[in-house]
């Protein structure tokens, strides 16, 4: 089986991969010359743990080729998957000018039926407006080609994106046709060999289910949060509260680790997009949008007790940072809370010596030299006046604490993940600060 991904970000790229990997031939696509000559020499552009190697014994195998060009491969394809980018607009809306631009490229040069499937995060009906743009080009061709949508959307976690592929909970498909789920069914029937199972849907149910997920795991996220910042007032420790509902069955303990709110490309954009569909649809989504504003809200809770403790007065203190990425095994720094972080200590005056395994570069991307960027942990504490945890990299869970002691000028933790024990802190000298304890 031959098949096309347009789009060799993230999630195009892990598709393209993974695909290969269960023996289909995969064609990646992107207009971004630099990366497809990167990806041609086995070296992917994003970190994500396990891809690299993935990629490059694909490439070796002649399973997986990359090219700028949609016609290579186009001939032989009986799937296209689109997988391009659907950044939020100034209104939260998603931006589908990519996806749309696919679709002409794909209906100016298809020579044979197709089966064209999005699996880029779109709203509901953006299968229909593919399906119109693509047959407006035949049409203008002159050319009695047919083709099927489908709408499959990825529910991949950045920094498990593999076994998340590979191995997948569940795999929802939005068809209107039974010619089209023998192809699909035919596609993904590696991964189905374990029984997990294929959802097959109506496509405009496939589209809202992903936002729909990313919403509820954004909400319990939020949610435990806000009782993590109420048994702050009332005295209460929300690791006990935590380990209490999180044992109801009707609950479970996923996504109920209180921190400094959630980031990366999804969550937020998401919620953004669910928000947008429903205004333009008449309809407020109270709990939604609450969500979103605690979430704004959660990402300045750390900053607001660091600049309590130094009694509102935090210019030129050296603060030290460990973790930039949103989250530990990705270099994503889209939405991060880190980034508010820094800006709320520069606009007050700080200096700030950051580090992270992976996101360095990122970070010097988007705010260049407005930071110091340490070489490891414990450089970035070397005459610190306090040290903030952002992100919950492994490396961070069990540090030198005696080394710490010496290295800093101002013995204070912010822990913005509650990963370390604060009695354990306060008796080596350290002042501590959680969220929610």
């Amino acid at each position: 089986m031959r098949i096309i991904v347009v789009g060799s970000g993230y999630v195009g790229l892990v598709t393209g991969a993974c695909f290969a990997e269960s023996g289909v031939n995969v064609t990646c696509i992107d207009i971004d010359i630099n990366k497809i000559q990167q990806l041609k020499n086995g070296s992917i552009p994003i970190y994500e743990p396990g891809l690299e190697d993935l990629v490059k014994s694909n490439i070796e195998k002649k399973r997986l080729t990359f090219s700028t060009e949609l016609a290579d491969g186009i001939k032989d394809a009986e799937v296209i998957f689109i997988a391009v980018g659907t950044p939020p607009g100034e209104d939260g809306s998603a931006d589908m000018k990519h996806v749309l631009n696919v679709a002409r490229d794909i209906g100016r040069i298809m020579t044979r039926h197709l089966v064209v499937v999005t699996k880029s995060t779109v709203p509901v009906g953006t299968s229909g407006k593919i399906r119109t743009t693509i047959q407006a080009e035949l049409d203008k061709r002159g050319e009695p080609i047919t083709f099927d949508m489908a709408s499959n959307p990825e529910f991949l976690k950045e920094g498990a994106a593999i076994d998340d592929f590979l191995k997948p909970e569940r795999i929802v498909i939005g068809i209107d046709n039974d010619k089209t789920r023998e192809v699909m069914s035919r596609l993904y029937m590696p991964f189905v060999l374990n029984n997990h199972p294929i959802l097959f849907m109506d496509i405009p149910s496939a589209e809202i289910t992903k936002y729909a997920a990313n919403a509820m795991l954004a909400t319990r996220i939020s949610f435990i949060n806000e009782i993590a910042n109420l048994c702050e007032l009332l005295g209460a420790d929300i690791n006990n509260v935590r380990k209490g509902i999180g044992s109801d069955s009707r609950i479970g303990s996923k996504f109920i680790y209180p921190g400094t709110g959630y980031g990366g490309s999804c969550f937020p954009k998401d919620v953004k997009a669910l928000l947008n569909t429903a205004s333009d649809n008449g309809y407020e989504l109270k709990v939604i949008k609450a969500v979103e504003e605690a979430n704004d809200y959660q990402k300045t809770v750390i900053f607001n007790k660091m600049n309590k403790f130094f009694n509102y007065n935090l210019k030129d203190k050296l603060i030290g940072i460990w973790g930039l990425s949103f989250k530990p095994k990705t270099d994503d720094i889209r939405e991060a809370s880190s980034i508010v972080m820094i800006e709320s200590l520069l606009k007050a005056g700080a200096r700030i010596k950051g580090y992270d395994p992976a996101a360095i570069n990122e970070m010097k991307k988007l705010i260049g030299d407005k930071i110091e960027y340490s070489r490891d942990q414990y450089e970035a504490l070397v005459d610190v006046d306090a040290l903030v945890l952002m992100t919950e990299w492994s490396e961070f869970h069990l540090p030198e604490f005696n080394r710490m002691v010496e290295l800093m000028k101002g013995k204070v933790i912010f822990d913005g993940r509650n990963i370390y024990d604060p009695t354990q802190l306060r008796q080596m000298g350290f002042t501590y600060f959680g969220i929610g304890r």
